[in-house]
């Protein structure tokens, strides 16, 4: 019986196949040796590959998957930058110059809201109280009729504040124009459907993209590493626009103080007619420091400044648990309407679950839609959370967030009611 013939066999056909021509030249044979040694190459290459595969696949089978859910603005953000000022401090100390675009377009925006509301009220405070005593009525979930805040300043009659109000606007409207600016330096012109008016989403990677944008040099890379985002952050300062809008600050310091403690500005927010998010007033409290030359986002300005997350950004810790050091990977999401679609599928392998809930939104209502108050909303979203069949083994956490602003609004005077 004849013997199946080996590879090794002379007479096997892969063999003959890629034995070399007998009429080969030298030339022929050099470039075939090349070609033999780079398929090599290759090959091993994806074996090697395969291998870090392999072994980062068992590594991660002890990693911790946990997602930061909740509605926009319930400071899922500021909880991830506090994970990681606790584990991985020399990243925001590294990204950190890179946040002074995001407290300046914070306090911009801020300015730029408030003339929206005093010219909204012709700049006075004329009307306020009628207006109040009627919306006082309509059942929105606060009573208004508490006793409002003191307000700072002297009192002005009303021609005299709306020349001062009309003053201000004038003299504060070159700085009001670089809002829009700032949003597109910090987005990239994106903009997001159905999101609510005025916002300004980022993506993952956004510190060193904003630097980028301002030098014209967009990277085709859809993230940037540590080592580009520090770069990065040491070149902001050389941003024309930031350099020219902390100038502006610098000069506009004392126009911004005199807004802000001007008695119809604070009558306003007595009668809850305008009303200024926490980081508005942080900042707008702060700006003798925000306006001064040189300014470097301090650890709490950081925790503080405002910026809508798009899409889901991943975030990686080690964290040291019992002795043994584990990899958590912090999921914090955009939390908007529109973009909660997007959660679903990292609900597969999550091993846990933080939601955020602000306590303090019981008087708010929704940017994307005014009609839906904003603890009713967080209610109806944790409890769809909660009967998601895909989580019926993960850990759930529920975060009350933001108390301290409940317990000042309550402090004011400021009642719920049903």
């Amino acid at each position: 019986m004849p013997r199946t013939p080996s590879i090794y066999s002379q007479d096997d056909p892969i063999s003959q196949a890629l034995k070399p021509s007998p009429t080969e030249t030298d030339d022929e044979r050099i470039a075939r040796l090349e070609a033999e040694a780079e398929a090599k190459r290759i090959s091993e290459q994806i074996d090697d590959d395969l291998r870090e595969e392999r072994e980062r696949m068992k590594r991660r089978k002890g990693d911790v998957k946990l997602l930061l859910l909740g509605q926009a603005e319930s400071g899922k953000s500021t909880l991830q930058k506090q994970f990681q000022l606790m584990y991985k401090p020399n990243s925001l100390d590294q990204e950190r110059a890179s946040w002074t675009t995001v407290v300046y377009f914070n306090v911009v925006h801020s300015l730029k809201h408030i003339l929206t509301i005093l010219e909204s009220w012709d700049d006075s405070l004329e009307g306020v109280h009628n207006d109040e005593s009627s919306s006082s009525r309509r059942g929105n979930g606060f009573d208004q009729s508490a006793t409002p805040s003191p307000m700072e300043g002297s009192p002005v009659d009303d021609a005299t504040g709306t020349v001062q109000i009309a003053n201000l606007r004038r003299r504060l409207s070159p700085l009001i124009v670089t809002d829009e600016q700032l949003a597109d330096r910090l987005s990239g012109g994106i903009t997001v459907s159905g999101s609510g008016k005025g916002s300004v989403f980022v993506r993952s990677g956004w510190q060193a993209r904003t630097i980028e944008n301002a030098l014209g040099r967009m990277k085709k890379k859809p993230s940037a590493s540590d080592e580009q985002v520090a770069r990065a952050s040491m070149e902001e300062v050389h941003d024309p626009l930031v350099k020219e809008v902390g100038r502006m600050l610098q000069l506009c310091e004392s126009d911004i103080q005199e807004l802000w403690n001007h008695p119809t500005v604070k009558g306003l927010m007595a009668k809850r007619k305008l009303k200024l998010d926490e980081w508005a007033e942080f900042f707008l409290r702060h700006i003798h420091r925000v306006a001064a030359p040189d300014y470097i986002p301090s650890t709490d300005d950081i925790l503080h400044a405002r910026i809508q997350t798009m899409g889901v950004a991943e975030h990686t810790f080690d964290v040291n648990l019992h002795g043994k050091s584990v990899t958590w990977h912090l999921f914090d999401v955009g939390g908007a309407r529109g973009q909660r679609h997007t959660w679903v599928p990292y609900f597969d392998d999550a091993n846990a679950i933080i939601f955020v809930a602000p306590v303090s939104a019981f008087d708010q209502y929704l940017e994307e839609d005014p009609r839906t108050n904003r603890i009713d909303d967080s209610l109806q979203l944790f409890t769809q959370i909660c009967s998601n069949a895909l989580l019926k083994n993960v850990h759930l956490v529920l975060f009350l967030n933001k108390t301290d602003i409940l317990k000042a609004k309550l402090d004011r005077g400021l009642r719920v009611k049903k």
